[in-house]
């Protein structure tokens, strides 16, 4: 763990508790603050897949139950809940993305209600896809917010936070990009096709791929978690988005794989769904983002461009 001046002067304390901890994006966050000497609970349906000095505590994501007794006093409550939209987008996933979002974070409302001292600050997670999919606009937090499936989940998700929260609780959300760690998440995926040699250009390949290092990712947690200047909306994201064509580009270099064959458009739409389990848009959209307010407030990315961001993942 790498840590700036900023963040060795403010460091995250006490309990922190991590509600739908036991995905990719909250056991990163799990390890990265045991190192600062935390008291981690993790809250999720099943037991995480790897054993750490953390607690977990079962919970249904819907429901109060006696996990609410850890908030008591804590430091802060992070909310992941949600369920992934690396999917096929049928109506019942659809369905499920919107509502697992909603009701959990409806209920955490109701869990910081339960307590006599709630926790200080309660982080939560957005999607940098609320702007929608514009071909060539560089959005940051003032941009419209866009059209469709993932813009409709992010405001209901962030209308469900400003209801669920305490007034006097300091408020803090990250609208996050595409987070990139080499063994969880969906660059994974994204590196077998490199390898198998299918790791070329997604149609045009002009499409805006906004990106953060996992690092950076535990980095923003931990300054939303300490920093008590950190309030409202911020594009959890590296300065230097790129276009699928380059990004593509840059996992191969970082793959050593010199050849990768592109991807029409036609065959995107076939193959998403029946190979790759999940929505061709995925892959044929994206957007540009920027976050205007972290470089406000004077936040330095450990990886702000995507080579050695990829180079440090795959140590190449």
């Amino acid at each position: 763990m790498t840590t700036t001046i900023e963040e060795e002067a403010i460091a995250p304390s006490g309990r922190i508790v991590i509600a739908g901890g036991s995905g990719f994006l909250g056991l990163n966050l799990a390890r990265h603050l045991t190192q600062f000497g935390c008291e981690v609970i993790i809250l999720s349906r099943s037991q995480p897949k790897e054993h750490g000095s953390w607690i977990h505590a079962t919970w249904d994501a819907r429901s109060l139950g006696d996990w609410a007794n850890y908030l008591e006093g804590a430091t802060a409550v992070v909310n992941l809940v949600g369920r992934t939209v690396d999917c096929i987008k049928t109506p019942d996933n659809c369905d499920e993305i919107l509502r697992s979002r909603v009701e959990a974070t409806r209920v955490l409302g109701q869990a910081v209600r339960s307590v006599k001292a709630p926790p200080r600050v309660w982080v939560q997670m957005s999607t940098a896809h609320r702007y929608g999919d514009p071909p060539e606009i560089i959005c940051d937090e003032d941009s419209a917010f866009g059209y469709g499936l993932a813009p409709t989940v992010g405001k209901a998700w962030e209308e469900e936070f400003a209801n669920a929260v305490l007034p006097e609780m300091r408020q803090v959300i990250l609208r996050t990009s595409f987070v990139l760690g080499s063994e969880s998440g969906a660059l994974p995926r994204l590196a077998k096709l490199v390898r198998w040699g299918l790791g070329g250009t997604v149609s045009h390949g002009r499409q805006g791929m906004s990106w953060i290092h996992i690092e950076d990712m535990n980095r923003l947690f931990t300054r939303a978690i300490a920093n008590e200047n950190m309030n409202g909306a911020y594009l959890a994201t590296s300065p230097n988005p790129v276009s699928n064509k380059e990004f593509m580009r840059e996992l191969r270099r970082a793959l050593h794989m010199p050849i990768g064959l592109p991807a029409a458009t036609w065959m995107v739409k076939i193959g998403a769904p029946l190979v790759m389990r999940t929505d061709p848009e995925l892959g044929l959209y994206g957007r540009y983002c920027v976050s205007k307010r972290l470089k406000e407030e004077g936040f330095i990315f450990s990886f702000p461009d995507l080579t050695t961001a990829l180079q440090d993942l795959y140590n190449s």
